[in-house]
């Protein structure tokens, strides 16, 4: 019941955050002296709507965002002739670009006051993206069958290969089977694929050791597409690395600044996850096909629902805040790409405009008329090829391949 109950959440979650960037186009359009003509939530047939002033509120039956209509955004678009003044198209360019501007600022101000919630609430995760270093925390026992989760799904007792060799907790290891190693990322698949004994070079309190360790092979096994069930099996030495830095938690005041801080983080990571996205559709194609699913592949507003309930059913309410902080980041980001439909490629054309004009005026010419929006109309039908493909893409690998957080 709680997983449903989170998904539901989320989703809700999901269409006010669009909501609130549409918001943020009304507000901006109605100060700037345009006229808003609708503001609904959601899209298709009108289940509720009232007028204030000159704007219809409502809400549609279909929860999949929502809409603003600000009279003239283009030349094309209808305008009754009182209304002609007003027209978006007609207004000075920094209105224009104030208005386009503010459906992302409403996503980024929306993450970042989810941010101090989270400060305050449960504390910040660190984002350094400083690897796990080749440090040992802890030895342990190697069960012989472990779940996706890596879970203990048989008994396991004694001493595992680690300490069978002489690790101890707080050694450095340097080398794996004679190559330099510093971080768990370059050691752990020397290990995991070890035919044999692994001779590791360890720095322990200034002096240089040299240890063998015999790794066990583990069954791991665990849910894989379509129904099916997928097993792997893996060498491992019962070796712990340190854990990720804990949370910090805040209070109402130092949170302010810490969010602020996290928040430039998080938006070079959204940056950075924005720029890889046209590299991602091959891995895309591969867990619709059968294939493993990649962690940092993107999901759709269902697989994002799916995480959210997750989070919600394991009672991390922290892990489901920073899920709908990231996609508010990524919308209000992906939003600014400099293409049409999206708010960027308005903004671009806004640009392009005052660009030409001011050439015309050092050549002594006139300002020219409107961008023709009919002359864009195949790159921007493109566009939207393109990202519906995406879309279903994405949506059919979170139906049939899904990530999983737990």
């Amino acid at each position: 019941m709680s997983f449903a109950l989170g998904v539901a959440a989320f989703a809700a979650a999901l269409v006010l955050s669009v909501a609130w960037h549409e918001c943020g186009h009304m507000w901006a359009a109605q100060a700037t002296g345009m006229k808003v003509r609708r503001f609904f939530v959601g899209f298709g047939p009108s289940l509720w709507s009232t007028r204030r002033g000159e704007t219809e509120y409502g809400l549609k039956a279909l929860p999949l965002g929502g809409f603003c209509d600000i009279a003239g955004m283009t030349p094309y678009d209808e305008i009754a002739p009182e209304d002609e003044s007003r027209a978006m198209y007609k207004q000075k360019a920094w209105k224009r670009l104030v208005v386009l501007f503010a459906g992302p600022m409403q996503n980024f101000i929306l993450g970042y006051l989810l941010i101090v919630v989270l400060a305050v609430g449960w504390g910040l995760p660190s984002m350094s993206s400083e690897p796990t270093p080749a440090v040992v925390a802890s030895t342990s026992c190697v069960a012989p069958q472990l779940n996706e989760k890596m879970q203990n799904t048989a008994p396991c007792v004694g001493a595992g290969p680690a300490a069978e060799a002489g690790l101890r907790a707080g050694d450095t290891i340097v080398s794996a089977n004679g190559k330099p190693v510093s971080t768990a990322a370059e050691l752990s698949p020397i290990l995991a694929k070890s035919t044999g004994p692994v001779v590791l070079g360890v720095e322990r309190a200034g002096q240089r050791l040299t240890l063998t360790v015999n790794p066990t092979p583990v069954t791991i096994t665990g849910p894989g597409p379509n129904g099916t069930t997928t097993t792997e099996t893996r060498k491992m030495v019962g070796l712990k690395y340190p854990p990720p830095p804990a949370p910090v938690k805040h209070n109402l005041l130092s949170a302010i600044p810490a969010s602020a801080a996290f928040a430039g983080d998080l938006l070079k990571s959204v940056w950075d996850a924005l720029v890889s996205l046209p590299t991602k559709i091959g891995a895309l194609w591969t867990a619709v096909t059968g294939g493993e699913r990649s962690p940092d592949t993107p999901i759709s507003m269902w697989g994002a629902s799916v995480l959210g309930g997750d989070a919600v059913e394991k009672g991390v309410w922290e892990v489901f805040l920073l899920l709908l902080i990231s996609i508010n980041f990524f919308l209000g980001a992906f939003n600014l790409v400099p293409l049409l439909p999206l708010d960027g490629g308005h903004m671009a054309v806004v640009g392009y405009e005052k660009l030409r004009d001011a050439v015309r005026r050092r050549l002594g010419k006139p300002a020219a008329g409107p961008v023709d929006y009919m002359k864009l109309m195949p790159l921007t039908y493109a566009v939207i090829a393109v990202m519906g493909v995406f879309m279903v893409l994405t949506l059919t690998a979170d139906i049939i391949n899904p990530i999983k957080l737990f």
